[in-house]
């Protein structure tokens, strides 16, 4: 599969209305096991096709012939095995030069070799979860790229806190509970932990976020007027529960803060600027700052 991936396959480099109609009319890319059909063989030649150096050549009942490159499909990425998938393939396509048949197997067996996660620890539970959502070809190079990946520090703070400026303020603070009611009511199926209200239930909602392309999949009028607020309260409450803060509400929700120890931390804030885009769902996660939020506690 992941070979596959990398080689472009199905398409090959065609678009998909090309790709539909022609099929394999040639043969585009070799692997570790391939299976020719009648009509592919007869056009390259069933000759050419059943001397192709390989570890097993078979003609199937139905004219179909069967080639299997290498004995283990473990090692199909090695270069004894790429070596050998670059014969087959120049065997079967005369046009085509071995050097550069080699070579670009070799960027493909380069582009599977393991790369270790060494993500920021801020963010290390989120990131560790994002490389799976990837084509398997993909996600080494996604994890380099996650490895040199620096949040910014969360800005969405204030060393001394503004005063309250609501009238009532255990009416405003039973808001910012519905508004974290509503958020839990709407996202407890997709995100069961959700209800538990723990620093992991924030990690669990950003790689929610992120992997449905939340900021930019929905109308942004919602997220300003429902989601990035019922978030900010949720991440306010989480500040509150965990860490032993104390809400300061004020008239604009931007503004309301949550104090723990010597700082006030403005979890609406962060919640909007989280909400922009996907990359922002990155650069300003909601486990990042809880980990900013908890440094800070004493």
């Amino acid at each position: 599969m992941a070979d596959s991936n990398l080689a472009g396959s199905p398409c090959h480099g065609r678009d998909e209305e090309t790709s539909a109609r022609d099929g394999f009319d040639k043969i585009y890319e070799v692997f570790w096991l391939n299976v020719f059909g009648p009509k592919l063989v007869e056009s390259v030649g069933r000759e050419r096709v059943l001397s192709t150096p390989a570890h097993l050549v078979e003609e199937l009942p139905n004219g179909s012939v069967l080639l299997v490159l290498w004995p283990t499909a473990a090692g199909f990425a090695s270069d004894e095995a790429r070596v050998a998938q670059a014969r087959a393939h120049v065997h079967l396509r005369p046009d085509l030069d071995f050097d550069t048949v080699l070579r670009t197997l070799r960027e493909r067996s380069a582009a599977l070799v393991p790369v270790e996660p060494r993500f920021h620890p801020d963010v290390a539970p989120f990131l560790s979860r994002l490389p799976d959502v990837f084509a398997i070809s993909e996600r080494q190079r996604k994890i380099a790229e996650l490895n040199t990946f620096r949040p910014p520090e969360p800005e969405e703070w204030l060393p001394v806190a503004l005063s309250s400026d609501v009238e009532n303020p255990e009416r405003v603070l039973t808001s910012y509970g519905d508004l974290s009611e509503g958020l839990v009511a709407a996202l407890h199926t997709k995100v069961p932990s959700i209800m538990d209200a723990t620093p992991e239930s924030l990690t669990d909602l950003d790689f929610h976020f992120w992997r449905e392309n939340f900021p930019e999949r929905y109308k942004r009028d919602l997220i300003d007027g429902h989601t990035a607020p019922a978030v900010g309260a949720y991440l306010g409450g989480i500040l509150v529960r965990r860490l032993g803060g104390t809400w300061v509400p004020r008239q604009r929700l931007e503004e309301s803060q949550v104090r723990v120890g010597q700082r006030v931390w403005l979890p609406f804030l962060r919640a909007r600027r989280y909400m922009h885009s996907r990359q922002s769902l990155l650069d300003s996660s909601l486990t990042q700052f809880f980990r900013e939020a908890e440094r800070h506690r004493a």
